[in-house]
């Protein structure tokens, strides 16, 4: 039985950039036909006219789902729509496909063939290429994950904030229910608690090129980030069940 994957794409107020996005990822996994793919928009408190756009999607995709959540937050969204899911393999991609799509099986074969729980892309990591990426954004992800190395030395991983991620079943049913954070801090957490559960974590290299119409807001976000690193650092990680 082939095993089955779905890719998660967190959204808010993207109806324009939704049926490229579909399109595109309906035409990659077509090509790879050893696998069962499906895809999920998991709409989070969009007020323009994603939604209908989605549904729409899903009249002429027949492997697409919807998850509309009314609150907004991507980790709130990807909790859901993980959790939810029966996949053996969930993934996410942010919806500008900034991170290309080669990259993509990569993620799933570290989790389904080599018994990983959490795989992620890495724009920081040997062999990566980035493009058009401004400097002050380079700045900031470079001194936050080196914040993170330095404050959680079992971390190991260089790149937590890439849109570009895969879990296992395990890792959805037992971790991502204990993940707080519903925002843009949920993949550091994630990331954190895993390794401290001693967890295998697969960092792939990837192909990443800027979005310049971006909706993240660097400087509250990373303080976001700060304020979780700290919340962990002092006030633990989750036990590991059982």
């Amino acid at each position: 039985m082939a095993v089955s994957v779905d890719i998660v794409i967190p959204v808010l107020n993207e109806e324009r950039s939704l049926p490229r996005c579909i399109t595109t990822l309906a035409a990659f996994v077509a090509q790879h036909p050893d696998r069962e793919w499906r895809l999920r928009i998991a709409d989070n408190g969009s007020t323009d006219g994603t939604l209908r756009v989605a549904e729409e999607l899903k009249v002429a995709h027949p492997n697409l789902e919807v998850t509309h959540l009314d609150q907004r937050g991507r980790g709130r969204a990807l909790r859901k729509a993980w959790t939810e899911s029966g996949a053996d393999v969930r993934c996410y991609t942010d919806v500008d496909l900034s991170t290309g799509l080669d990259a993509l099986p990569l993620l799933v074969n570290a989790i389904a063939d080599e018994g990983c729980d959490v795989a992620i892309g890495s724009r920081l990591t040997k062999g990566s290429q980035v493009v058009g990426r401004k400097l002050k954004r380079e700045i900031t992800s470079r001194g936050y994950n080196a914040m993170i190395r330095t404050m959680f030395p079992y971390a190991g991983f260089h790149d937590a904030q890439c849109g570009f991620k895969a879990v296992s079943r395990r890792a959805a049913e037992t971790l991502v229910p204990l993940v707080e954070d519903n925002a843009w801090f949920f993949d550091t957490e994630l990331l954190l608690v895993a390794r401290a559960w001693g967890w295998k974590v697969r960092e792939v290299p990837v192909h990443w090129e800027d979005d310049p119409d971006t909706r993240v807001k660097i400087v509250s976000t990373a303080w976001e980030d700060v304020k979780g690193l700290l919340r962990l650092r002092f006030g633990g990680i989750p036990d590991r069940p059982g």
